[in-house]
């Protein structure tokens, strides 16, 4: 499955018109839903005193004490409101109450269909608290982000003002909302009949909304009889969504096509689904979180016989389908291609004979969760001083360790904990001496799904059972009988005894706990009727899934506990809290700046874009870099006969990487080529007889041609034709003269934008005598043109603008700049009141900055050397939902956490300006390489149409001068920098390779310093070449290095038209050893 780069027109308008059509909906859903209640329909946890009551907690309103405030002033408070009906809920707004000192600083909201099993209202993935009011009068409305659908809702005041206590007037906003619903008993399935008999079906519109306590359920399910189907349904609480719109018969084409959405679908809560496809695009649509994506395979109709059902799978199914669960929950809104399901099942014009008992209302859930922080503790009474301890419970939870429940003994105690993702007993007796019998069992329990727990101690055996599998009962002897302490403490346990359990907390969700084989009544314990507890909310589960969607990028693996998420970024080539930033260079020229030697490296061109790193040939010449891909055709390859005469033969060429990947280096290369040959024995390439290509080749995007290496596009020729010096004048290639003898066509194809050579189709070695051999190089590829693409700001006010940075959850921004200034904006987007800017600060220090929504941000680093020395400096700023990071050279770096709660979507609307902004100090100096979110801005081309900007930017020596050694002098170039070696003795890019010889006895190299001729120096006797030098030097300086096994030797001799002479032999000296010497006459 691949990713849409562009979804097909027809599906965009379409798209949209629906869009126009429910945004147009939404902007009429804004009615006063609130204060027209009556006072009955607003209940809360307690009251201050009469007139304080709920019902006089309506906005502007001043009839009673002027709004609700309860009793006590602490976290358990809440205020309910009862719509009366189901509504849509689009904005909620509060208020102090009135003239008093009595406000609501923060709160959260929950809301229910029943008035039970409350669901948190959830926003940037967390449990949304929404900031209040600061006084008594000024109301604040928020527009929610997340519009819902809720007959009760509930305030949950979190701060309130320090001068008085919580009080608070509300209302809700929004419009009606009415809709057939349907239960389902794992029974029935609705089975809608098509018009014909078989369909070939384009374009598809399904959209329903389902709320379920089971994990698993099949939701609708339609197939042909040509192997297509589509199938929606729930496994392990997620929501699959399977198509196949055909597969060839030979199987090579497989059109499966597979997509997950979705987590902890199971909470008895709506969820809404839409799936749109146009041919092969589908966008599938879950709670507001659209995924898109193209089926596999080539086929663009669903080809579907008789019928598609919902609840289940039908009872004509294939047994391929497999034996898949019907669905057990309730659905509504049901609607396909433009069908109103759910009306039509009302009005009894659609099968649905299978079901016992057609209902159309849902019942109510009554597992009455509660959910844990991890700070919290409910205590439940049981049976004192019995013989058996039974317990049964349901969790879930992320977290692999945490207390379950606690209970004491007399003596001793039992705790029943998840320990690293199993449930593990301990018993603790104290009686004489102290005895502790445990027992384990499960695996991989923090998987956030339900799981049951039966723990039962009954006289000398204790007996742990893991979701009703009692072949998997584990079993244990107990020393001595017990005896209940009579008080049961779950998911927490805080005084510090001498039987205080090893897990002391746990976070996560507990449901339908039992207690001496009893239903305990969470109700009453809400109601403080029974037991008691503290930092725990009941009747809601509140656990989220953070690895869904998951945003670990790159095939990172996502890991989670109730709190946080981490990714496991190992193996993938990229660093970072979410797997953003890849670990390689962009190319091999920035290898090469990097002082690197030939070799071969990974490279990643698009650094945090979806590409992924790939591994290339790096060639680092004295001005050039290349890039070598090489592929599997071997040289001289022999072109065999196809299975007919008159087919021709195909030869496919693969490399070592994605045509994607390969089309990253050639479009950001400065030239490519690739050499290719063709040896013949009467075997014609391009030209037939009547002018026909015998031959051709195909390059990038399946694209024939029909030039061979040495030519160009549009010219049906070789080498030999431009240059009018083939074997057969009368030919454009030499082995289009058909002649019996080994004749070759050879050249490098040189058009970048057709290469790499991915097949050559050969056409005329089916005659007989006919012989061919074909040879195609690697392709190698010269430069990069984003390293070095750069631009030069000449006055602070001078800018270049871009579209709109895109950067909702994870954005990076990355360039090297070189200034002679002190301060500067380098660039700036902006929002309201999100923003983002990078920075100089000072001659030392880089910043960056930016606001999403929770308040300014702002990260410097801080360099030990001044950034103002007009060389190269490199920053790299990220954020993500995660973490800000701000690196400078490779070197510095800061990071910033991201808070907890608060928005996580940065939101910006104006361009990205880059070099100055409104207000701000402009920079001075040069910018290149920007890149944002790995697409390389084009700052050149905008420069060259944008006063006070120029294209490219000179003195690249004075930042990579220091990697030309030995006293290879650094030369400018437009596009980079190269070292000049032709006065040292040195070669290659760096001047770093040794230019040496070596010297058999009487051989010599001789150089004319004085000479005006010119030729080159051999290594024979007698040879000479010229140096160009001044005469009458008053000082030499020389150096080199030698080995010799050989004395004595002349290493260097330097004479002139004088008697002055220069030698440095080597030598015995008197202790017989060797040593150098210089000797000479000099001048007088």
């Amino acid at each position: 499955m691949r990713r849409i780069v562009g979804t097909e027109l027809p599906l965009i308008l379409w798209i949209w018109s629906v869009y126009v059509k429910l945004s147009a909906g939404a902007q009429r859903c804004d009615e006063v839903l609130a204060s027209p209640l009556p006072y009955s329909a607003f209940t809360s946890s307690s009251v201050l005193a009469a007139d304080f009551g709920a019902g006089y907690a309506k906005l502007n309103r001043r009839v009673g004490n002027g709004g609700w405030s309860p009793s006590d002033s602490d976290r358990y408070q809440w205020l309910q409101v009862d719509l009366r009906a189901r509504k849509q809920i689009t904005a909620i707004a509060t208020q102090g109450r009135y003239s008093s000192s009595d406000w609501t600083k923060h709160y959260r909201l929950l809301y229910s269909d029943t008035g039970s099993n409350w669901k948190p209202y959830r926003q940037d993935s967390n449990i949304w608290t929404f900031s209040g009011n600061w006084n008594t009068e000024r109301a604040v409305r928020h527009e929610l982000q997340h519009p819902f659908m809720a007959r009760f809702v509930r305030f949950i005041p979190l701060d309130w003002s320090e001068e008085g206590r919580i009080g608070l007037r509300v209302e809700l906003y929004g419009c009606a909302y009415w809709a057939d619903v349907i239960s389902f008993d794992g029974q029935g399935v609705i089975s809608y009949r098509f018009r014909q008999k078989k369909m070939k079906i384009l374009k598809d519109v399904i959209s329903l909304k389902f709320k379920t306590t089971k994990g698993d359920g099949v939701l609708l399910h339609g197939e042909g009889q040509q192997g297509d189907y589509i199938t929606l349904e729930l496994q392990r609480a997620k929501l699959l969504l399977q198509i196949n719109l055909g597969s060839n018969q030979y199987g090579s084409i497989q059109g499966h096509t597979s997509v997950s959405s979705g987590s902890l679908l199971d909470d008895d809560h709506w969820h809404c689904v839409l799936i749109e496809r146009y041919r092969r695009s589908v966008n599938f649509t879950l709670n507001q979180h659209t995924q898109s994506f193209r089926t596999n395979g080539e086929f663009d109709h669903l080809d579907l016989d008789y019928e598609i059902t919902f609840g289940g799978m039908p009872v004509s199914a294939k047994p391929s389908s497999g034996a898949r669960e019907n669905y057990i929950g309730c659905m509504e809104a049901i609607h396909y291609n433009g069908d109103n399901i759910t009306n039509l099942v009302r009005r009894r014009k659609v099968d649905t004979s299978s079901f016992l008992n057609l209902t159309f209302s849902c019942a109510e859930s009554r597992t009455f969760p509660a959910a844990f922080n991890s700070t919290g503790s409910l205590q439940l009474p049981g049976r004192t001083d019995a013989d058996t301890v039974s317990v049964r419970l349901q969790f879930r939870t992320w977290n692999p360790s945490g207390l379950l429940f606690f209970t004491p003994l007399m003596p001793g105690g039992v705790e029943v904990s998840l320990v690293e993702g199993k449930v593990t007993v301990h018993i603790y007796v104290t009686l004489g001496k102290n005895t502790r019998v445990d027992i384990s069992s499960g695996s991989g329990l923090n998987d956030g799904q339900w799981h049951n727990v039966h723990f039962l101690a009954l006289e000398s055996i204790a007996m742990l059972t893991i979701n009703g599998d009692e072949m998997s009962t584990v079993r244990a002897a107990l020393p001595i009988q017990i005896r209940t302490g009579g008080d049961y403490f779950f998911g927490g346990y805080f005084p510090r005894t001498d039987l205080s359990p090893s897990q002391r907390s746990f976070q996560g969700c507990m449901q339908l706990i039992h207690v001496d084989d009893q239903l305990v009544d969470l109700q009453s314990v809400e109601q403080g009727m029974l037991g008691s507890f503290e930092n725990v909310s009941l009747d809601m589960c509140a656990i989220i899934d953070r690895c869904v969607p998951n945003h670990c990028e790159h095939g990172g693996k996502c890991s989670q506990t109730g709190d946080t998420f981490k990714c496991a970024c190992e193996g993938t080539g990229y660093s970072g809290a979410t797997c953003h930033n890849s670990v390689y260079e962009q190319s091999c020229e920035e290898y090469k700046h990097l002082g690197r030697s030939s070799d071969t490296y990974w490279i990643d061109p698009d650094s945090s874009g979806p590409l992924e790193p790939f591994r290339v040939t790096c060639n680092m010449m004295e001005d050039k870099v290349w890039t070598t891909i090489v592929n599997d055709l071997p040289a001289q390859s022999s072109v065999s006969l196809g299975s007919r005469p008159e087919d021709k033969t195909v030869l496919t060429l693969n490399y070592s990487m994605s045509a994607e990947q390969m089309n990253a280096v050639t479009s950001s290369a400065e030239l490519c080529e690739q050499h290719v040959a063709y040896m013949c024995y009467k075997s014609r390439l391009l030209n037939l007889p009547d002018g026909s290509p015998s031959t051709w080749w195909v390059g990038r995007g399946n694209e024939k041609h029909f030039y061979w290496g040495g030519s160009g596009p549009g010219v049906q020729k070789c080498a030999c034709g431009i240059e009018r010096n083939c074997t057969d004048p009368r030919y454009y290639c030499n082995c289009d003269a058909d002649l019996r003898q080994w004749k070759e066509d050879a050249g490098v194809l040189m058009y970048k934008d057709h290469l790499p050579v991915s097949q050559v189709v050969v056409g005329d070695v089916h005659r007989s005598g006919s012989e061919a051999r074909l040879t195609v190089g690697p392709l190698r590829c010269q430069g990069d043109r984003h390293f070095w693409n750069a631009a030069s700001f000449n006055t602070p006010a001078s800018y270049l603008h871009f579209p709109t940075f895109q950067a909702e959850t994870s954005a990076d921004v990355s360039f090297y700049f070189k200034t002679s200034a002190s301060h500067g904006v380098f660039l700036e987007n902006l929002g309201n009141p999100d923003y983002i800017r990078l920075e100089l600060k000072s001659a030392t220090v880089v910043s960056f900055s930016f606001d999403v929504g929770n308040g300014p941000v702002e990260l410097t680093v801080r360099s030990s050397t001044p950034l103002n020395d007009d060389q190269w400096h490199r920053v790299e700023a990220e954020r993500n939902i995660k973490e800000a990071v701000l690196r400078l050279d490779k070197v510095h770096r800061e990071a910033r956490s991201a808070p907890p709660q608060g928005h996580t979507r940065l939101q910006l609307f104006s361009q990205l300006f880059v070099g100055a902004s409104g207000g701000q100090r402009g920079f001075l100096g040069c910018i290149r390489s920007l890149k944002v979110n790995g697409i390389t801005l084009d700052l050149e081309g905008r420069a060259k149409v944008t006063p006070g900007v120029k294209p490219g930017c000179s003195g690249h020596c004075s930042s990579y001068g220091m990697h030309c050694q030995n006293e290879g002098k650094c030369i400018e170039k437009y596009n980079g920098y190269s070292c000049d070696c032709s006065l040292t003795a040195f070669d290659g890019p760096f001047c770093n390779d040794d230019v040496g010889g070596y010297f058999e006895s009487g051989t010599l190299v001789r150089y004319d310093l004085m000479s005006e001729s010119s030729s080159s120096p051999a290594v024979k006797e007698g040879s000479s070449g010229v140096l160009s030098a001044v005469g009458n030097l008053t000082c030499e300086e020389l150096s080199f290095s030698f080995s010799t096994s050989h004395t004595p030797a002349v290493l260097i001799y330097i004479s002139s038209k004088t008697q002055d002479y220069l030698a440095v032999v080597v030598r015995h000296n008197a202790t017989n050893e060797p040593e150098v010497s210089p000797i000479g006459l000099l001048p007088r």
